[in-house]
This record gives structure tokens, C-alpha cells and sequence, in this order.
């Protein structure tokens, strides 16, 4: 497969991933083991899909991508957490939008 096919893939897990985690702070409980599914899947897609980007374009495995990989694990960390904890859904909101942050600013910078 092609490295744009594998960017595609990755954006849109992104956005599907984001997206369900803004959702969880403010669904109903009925809604949580869908979206918990996508979410989930949404994540995994996330790791392969950039994995392979990372492998079709040969780069290795960069400090840039330690820290994208951080940011993912945080990112689908919260995704669970947001049913849990609905009183602190303010600063888990802009935990979430200072993770995709920093992985957004990280890819386009590259400091390391």
C-alpha cells in the first residue's frame, strides 16, 4: 500500500478517535459500549496505520514519533475515562485538545 493511502487511514482514525472522545464526556451511559468499540478501533487503526506510514517512508522510530505515541496513549486513555469521571470533563476536554496539540505541532516542527 501506498504512504499516502497509510496517511489517509491514519488522519481519519484521528479525527474518528477525537471526535469519540469529545462524545464520551457528553453521551448518555447507554451509549458507552459503542462508543467505547469505536473508539477502541479508531485507536488500533491509529497505531498501525502510523506505524506503517513510519515504515513506508523509512524514517525508523524517531523521537517525534516517541512523542506522537504518548500523545496516543493519552488520547485513548481518555477516551475511557470520560463516562467515569463527568465532573471533571472541563479539564479532560482540554487535556485532549492539548494532546492532539502537541502531536499536530510535533509532526510539522519535528524538534528533535
Amino acid at each position: 500500500m501506498s504512504p499516502a493511502f497509510y496517511h489517509v487511514l491514519h488522519v481519519l482514525s484521528v479525527i474518528v478517535l477525537t471526535g469519540g472522545t469529545f462524545y464520551g464526556f457528553a453521551a448518555a451511559a447507554e451509549s458507552r459500549k459503542k462508543v467505547m468499540i469505536i473508539t477502541g478501533f479508531a485507536s488500533l487503526v491509529l497505531l498501525v496505520s502510523g506505524i506503517g506510514l513510519l515504515h513506508k517512508l523509512q524514517y525508523g522510530f524517531p523521537a517525534w514519533a516517541i512523542v506522537k505515541l504518548v500523545c496516543w496513549l493519552g488520547l485513548s486513555a481518555l477516551a475511557g475515562i470520560g463516562y467515569r469521571k463527568r465532573k471533571q470533563a472541563g479539564l479532560f476536554m482540554t487535556i485532549v485538545f492539548a494532546l492532539v496539540a502537541i502531536a499536530v505541532i510535533t509532526i510539522y516542527v519535528r524538534p528533535f
